[in-house]
C-alpha cells in the first residue's frame, strides 16, 4: 500500500444499501497551495455522504486529501473538484464537502458543494 499522496480512490460495498444513513468525515489538517503565491493554505475538510451502492474507503481518502499539498488551487476550485471526483468514484445518493478555510490576509473562506442524485428521491435535511 502507498505511502505517497495519490489522486485515485477506493471504495468498498456498502453492506446496508437498503436505508438511508449518513457518513461524515473530517479532515482537519488539509493543506493546498495558493496559485498566486504558493504559499500554503490550511483548511479543515468535511465530506458527508449517504451512500448508494458504494462507500469511501478512509486511507485512499487521506492520500487522496494529501496529493493537494503539492498543488497550487483556488479554495472553490479545491472543493468543487474534491466532490467531482467522490462522486465519480462513489455514485452517493447525496454528498456535500466543506472547506473551512484558515484566514489569510484578513479574511476567512468557508467553500461547499453538494451533490443529490436526480434519480434517488432521498430526503435530506440542512
Amino acid at each position: 500500500m502507498s505511502k505517497n499522496p495519490i489522486k485515485s480512490l477506493e471504495t468498498f460495498k456498502n453492506s446496508h444499501p437498503d436505508r438511508d444513513y449518513e457518513v461524515e468525515m473530517e479532515c482537519p489538517e488539509f493543506t493546498c497551495l495558493c496559485p498566486k503565491t504558493g504559499q500554503p493554505d490550511f483548511a479543515e475538510i468535511e465530506i458527508r455522504y449517504i451512500p448508494d451502492k458504494l462507500c469511501v474507503e478512509l486511507k485512499s481518502l487521506k492520500l487522496y486529501l494529501w496529493s493537494y499539498r503539492n498543488e497550487g488551487a483556488f479554495h472553490e476550485k479545491v472543493i468543487n473538484d474534491i466532490l467531482d471526483d467522490l462522486v465519480e468514484v462513489s455514485s452517493p445518493r447525496w454528498m456535500e464537502v466543506i472547506g473551512d478555510f484558515n484566514v489569510r490576509g484578513g479574511i476567512h473562506t468557508t467553500v461547499s458543494a453538494s451533490y443529490q442524485d436526480p434519480k434517488i428521491k432521498t430526503k435530506k435535511k440542512k
